[in-house]
């Protein structure tokens, strides 16, 4: 399992976000569930803009991941395909073949980000009736038998609480040796503790620099904990909001938040099954420091954590590009290896992003890199 030293990153991964179809919190759904056409064109932005992956969603209501992204490989050349995954509805031996095939395929572009699931509502549409607690159980033994699948060229079993088999083998493993990079989000003890131990790189949601610091110090611990030598790499989630001048950017800023007020758009899972407080620690953190202030650090904005219901990674970072740059460079220099970035109008911000942004954050870190040459690099990317 590799994991990158905790020294300061100098390059890091770039991930954007895409969907089947025209929608956002400030954009109401448009055709057809899955629209080919739209779903390549957003995936070739990323990769013309220069991320290095593009993340796939999971929820009971969404096409599956893995058939999205065998679509976008095939009109794709390079970009890194991140397939969200929630452990127990399928068997982990078939999850391991079917990612196994796919990067295969691809040559070795695929990763998983797992999800263990934050909402008891959502979980039981797909016939999944375990609490948090045992589903964290099951995402520990499920993550195990994977990254054994990935790597074993015998035969094996096993048995445990969730999961029983005998004498697997597979024809297909992973393009690399080293296996299929796993993503995990989440950020409750739980989450710490089974991501701790399997994750190669740990994803957070935008909060304050101070408590991203104290996420990312839990990570470590319970890595360590878990007997790991190095260190997950840690990701942390933003939605930009750029223009020419500061005060451009906050006006963008507040029309975006006028429009997900007036509910012109589809605010992903607010109030979802008609809740009031979210069950997932996630979406609780980003409430309570938008409770606290409306703006911290450089250019953390909050307001649409809460317009949204916090239903993901909802905080913005406003302003020019250098001063959004800086903003993500705050985070690099606290320990983040990935930035996950997505905007509230998807594909013209991703557009601008690879025009105004990425090149900015990379040209500090290659600057860096040049004056401190001792300095490891860091990055899970497929660049």
């Amino acid at each position: 399992m590799s994991a990158p030293s905790s020294s300061p990153a100098t390059s890091v991964e770039f991930i954007g976000m895409i969907e089947t179809q025209e929608v956002s919190e400030t954009r109401p759904a448009t055709g057809p569930a899955i629209d080919p056409d739209y779903t390549i064109r957003f995936a070739r932005a990323h990769e013309d803009a220069g991320f290095d992956r593009i993340l796939i969603g999971y929820s009971s209501r969404r096409p599956d991941g893995t058939q999205v992204a065998a679509h976008v490989a095939t009109r794709t050349e390079r970009i890194g395909l991140l397939i969200a995954h929630r452990p127990g509805f399928v068997a982990p031996t078939l999850a391991a073949r079917s990612f196994a095939t796919l990067d295969r395929f691809t040559g070795g572009r695929v990763a998983v980000h797992t999800i263990t699931g934050g909402n008891d509502a959502e979980q039981r549409k797909d016939g999944d009736y375990l609490d948090k607690e045992e589903r964290y159980d099951r995402t520990d033994e499920y993550l195990g038998i994977l990254r054994r699948a990935w790597s074993s060229a015998e035969p094996f079993g096993h048995e445990g609480r969730h999961y029983r088999f005998e004498d697997y083998s597979s024809d297909v493993l992973p393009h690399r040796a080293a296996g299929i990079p796993l993503y995990f989000g989440g950020s409750s003890e739980a989450a710490y503790r089974v991501g701790g131990k399997h994750a190669d790189t740990f994803a957070l949601w935008g909060e304050p620099l101070a408590e991203t610091a104290e996420q990312i110090a839990s990570v470590r611990a319970a890595a360590a904990a878990a007997g790991r030598t190095g260190t997950p790499g840690i990701s942390v989630s933003f939605r930009p909001i750029l223009a020419a001048t500061e005060e451009l950017a906050w006006e963008r800023a507040h029309r975006i938040l006028d429009t997900i007020r007036t509910g012109t758009g589809r605010p992903f899972f607010h109030q979802q099954n008609g809740e009031r407080t979210p069950e997932n620690a996630g979406s609780r953190r980003l409430l309570a420091a938008a409770a606290r202030a409306d703006r911290h650090d450089r250019a953390l904005w909050t307001p649409t954590a809460t317009a949204t219901g916090a239903g993901g990674n909802t905080t913005a970072l406003v302003g020019t590009p250098e001063t959004v740059a800086q903003a993500l460079l705050d985070y690099v220099d606290i320990g983040a290896t990935t930035l996950l970035i997505r905007g509230y109008d998807p594909l013209d911000d991703t557009i601008d992003y690879g025009r105004h942004l990425i090149p900015l954050v990379r040209q500090e870190l290659a600057h860096r890199a040049a004056t401190t040459p001792s300095a490891l690099t860091a990055t899970g990317g497929t660049r």
